[in-house]
């Protein structure tokens, strides 16, 4: 009996732009039927060799097949038609339309006039899959996770046969990523060939059948899930040995650095964004925070950097509230804060600035005369391109001519160079490859262990769990609690996240100093014998 052609094969795919190859001979297979999961460190071509599929990019050299026929695939009309979709991880919709309208206005022939059935349609594919989305609902008013549906309803309503998903989990809760793998099962079921692409290995070993690798543009293998591990895939993609292990050293800890009271922020349209919340940040303790993408996160570090007015409520430090004071009378009474904020290139670097430069900015007004000294600039890049690892021709180059991971290496670096005692990081390792990313890691633990108060906020809830100390959650602005990190779990941290469990008022007594009124998880005899 002769075998089933595969749904997709790529044979001896090659991308190039300019001088930068991004695929290099790559040979890729898709079972009918099956879920196969994509995987590589940035840069190495992933996206790349999904456009290439989608009819994004046009391939320089090689052949693509769909159902054992060769395919020429010039545009995402001939993608369409040829049942291949795919759902791109900044979602293509129009905000102001509903539901049912941002599909259908994708439909051939639709005209001016609406169709009166689409309502029903969108909703009879929705339940088709377990679906749970309103067809009438705007998607101005939609989670993130409602939006992703409707991305994922858009290419089967099209009769799509092939899915692919570009990093669909970044920015969903763990029970939402357990609601789409399930969907994501039943399409396997109903015939589909999905195409995942993902830098989270606990993800891939939990849905994918098979897993091909790429490395720096090349096509490394494709192995069987059930026959390999997170170690060893993370070999395939690096192409050595990599410790996976994230430490969390156990360091006597301080009186709180900075204590937040009753804290009330108002984002860029004036509605609340944090509402009252309590907490302290406490040297050689890292204090995680949680919450869907929206819930506060940014608002919440800009203000405590000095960057954001705060509507109501204090920041203590030493009894003094600094609330209101300028960066330079903060530091004076004690506090050396540094920010590295989550639009690393846009607020926190000068990216047509070089290396040198950038350091420049953190304490260019310490200059005794009129003329900066450069010199001074160089060494500190000289040494931040050391001590990190940084991948650079020269401490000249501008920062936008570098990798993601090197530019947060290059922020990080100078950051830390400044000596802070407390620094507030947000989504330090987002979009970042897993090489870069535990290099992170590791700064921030040794910047703990120098006593330095760390406020984290992170999305991978693995990562905050091992590198954590403590974890507060936030609920549309709102805190849900202060848990410690080794008592916890992924699955009570999403409820929190969601407002399904309120553990804000669970803890009664505070540390000395506190307000009595404050909602903050006191410090309990940690599991080594030592006090939190």
């Amino acid at each position: 009996m002769a075998e089933q052609p595969y749904a997709i094969e790529m044979r001896g795919i090659t991308k190039t732009f300019g001088s930068v190859v991004a695929n290099k001979d790559v040979n890729l297979t898709l079972k009918k039927g099956e879920i196969l999961a994509l995987l590589g460190e940035n840069g190495s071509g992933k996206t790349t060799l999904m456009n290439m599929l989608s009819g994004i990019y046009a391939p320089d050299k090689g052949e693509i097949l769909v159902d054992g026929e060769p395919a020429v695939i010039a545009s995402p009309e001939d993608a369409k038609r040829l049942g291949i979709g795919m759902v791109h991880q900044h979602f293509k919709l129009v905000d102001v339309f509903s539901a049912a309208d941002n599909i259908w206005m994708g439909k051939s022939g639709a005209g001016f006039s609406l169709g009166r059935d689409r309502y029903q349609e969108v909703a009879d594919t929705a339940k088709r899959f377990g679906f749970d989305l309103d067809p009438r609902k705007k998607v101005e008013s939609m989670a993130v996770s409602e939006k992703q549906t409707l991305e994922i309803i858009k290419v089967l309503y099209y009769g799509a046969k092939v899915i692919i998903l570009d990093e669909p989990t970044a920015v969903l809760t763990v029970q939402e990523i357990e609601k789409l793998f399930g969907v994501l099962r039943r399409m396997k079921e109903d015939g589909h060939s999905i195409i995942i692409i993902t830098h989270k290995l606990n993800e891939v070993l939990d849905v994918s059948d098979r897993v091909a690798i790429l490395r720096k543009g090349e096509y490394i293998g494709t192995v069987d899930t059930a026959s390999t591990n997170e170690q060893e895939l993370t070999e395939y993609m690096v192409g050595r040995k990599v410790d996976l292990n994230i430490d969390r050293p156990v360091v006597e800890k301080t009186r709180p650095l900075l204590e937040i009271r009753d804290l009330t922020i108002l984002n860029d349209e004036g509605a609340t964004a944090i509402d009252h919340v309590n907490f302290y940040i406490r040297g050689g303790e890292i204090l995680g925070v949680a919450g869907i993408a929206g819930c506060g996160q940014r608002e919440l570090c800009e203000a405590i950097a000095g960057l954001r007015p705060i509507q109501s409520g204090q920041m203590i430090h030493k009894g003094d509230n600094i609330v209101g004071l300028s960066p330079k009378a903060i530091l004076d009474k004690g506090i050396s804060m540094s920010f590295i904020p989550e639009d690393r290139l846009g607020m926190g670097l000068a990216p047509s600035l070089s290396i040198t430069d950038n350091m420049l900015l953190k304490n260019y007004g310490d200059s005794k005369g009129p003329l900066v000294d450069r010199k001074l600039g160089r060494a500190d890049a000289e040494h931040v391109i050391e001590e990190l690892g940084v991948v650079t021709p020269s401490t000249e180059t501008p920062v936008r001519l570098l990798s993601g991971g090197n530019v947060q290496k290059v922020l990080l670096g100078r950051e830390i160079k400044a000596g802070p005692n407390v620094l507030i990081t947000a989504y330090p390792v987002r979009g970042l490859d897993i090489n870069s990313s535990y290099a992170i890691y590791h700064i921030l633990n040794q910047q703990k262990q120098d006593g330095v108060g760390i406020l984290f906020v992170g999305e991978d809830l693995d990562v905050m769990l091992a590198l954590c100390d403590k974890i507060m959650v936030l609920c549309h602005g709102r805190m849900m609690g202060v848990v410690h990190a080794h008592k916890t779990s992924k699955e009570e941290l999403g409820l929190m996240m969601t407002g399904a469990l309120d553990l804000s008022n669970k803890y009664e007594d505070k540390p000395a100093g506190i307000a009595r009124d404050t909602n903050i998880v006191p410090d309990q005899p940690e599991d080594e014998g030592k006090e939190a």
